[in-house]
């Protein structure tokens, strides 16, 4: 089975936003109310469905929610640069301080919360090397929404932060693709980091710096 063949989560627009003024919840970038994320993943988790991965890049009409974990050492954050070793040109020498994928149903689980936990896991333990870091506590930060681009018009992220341990060790399994290292909030806005940062990358980092103000 081809990558587009995959069966992959989706929850259609209509659904996820609402459609009359009263209840839209549509946003651009990020969005970190707190009322307002709990009721879009309550949506999320009410009407989900699966569909083909192949079918559902092509339509707008529904979005792949995407766990995007920050994986955290107290004020700082692991990051990764794409290296040339990579199958896409377009991302080398891209940064991101992100980890997940699109989220395939786990047999057996109905609760839309342990799929995404349990989809994340897999995401990391795929890229990530850890040792001595527990992935059970995983705080939703906010969601991601770019409707701007034609990849951000059929995805959601679902920003989530997992505090590490000081003593825990995190590294890249690709070495020949990805470069990994720690920095804190101040090192990530710098003028010669930021404006590399992937999209997704750039809205997370946008967001800890006003969650911090």
């Amino acid at each position: 089975m081809g990558k587009m063949d995959e069966q992959i989560i989706v929850v259609s627009r209509a659904s996820l936003f609402g459609t009359d003024t009263d209840t839209d919840l549509t946003f651009q970038g990020t969005e970190q109310d707190r009322q307002r994320v709990s009721k879009l993943e309550k949506r999320m988790a009410a009407h989900y469905q699966v569909m083909r991965r192949g079918d559902a890049e092509q339509n707008p009409e529904y979005k792949q929610p995407i766990p995007y974990a920050l994986l955290r050492k107290g004020d700082r954050y692991f990051s990764y640069e794409r290296l040339g070793g990579g199958a896409e040109q377009r991302l080398h020498g891209k940064l991101s301080i992100g980890v997940g994928g699109h989220m395939n149903q786990v047999p057996g689980e109905e609760d839309f919360r342990q799929q995404l936990a349990d989809n994340l896991k897999r995401e990391i333990n795929e890229e990530l090397i850890l040792e001595g870091a527990d992935l059970s506590h995983i705080k939703t930060i906010g969601l991601i929404n770019d409707d701007a681009s034609e990849v951000g018009r059929v995805h959601i992220g679902v920003l989530v932060a997992i505090d590490l341990p000081e003593s825990s060790q995190v590294a890249v399994k690709e070495k020949d693709k990805l470069s990994g290292s720690w920095r804190s909030l101040p090192a990530l806005r710098a003028s010669d980091i930021y404006p590399r940062m992937e999209s997704w990358s750039a809205l997370a980092v946008d967001a800890l710096i006003q969650n911090k103000d």
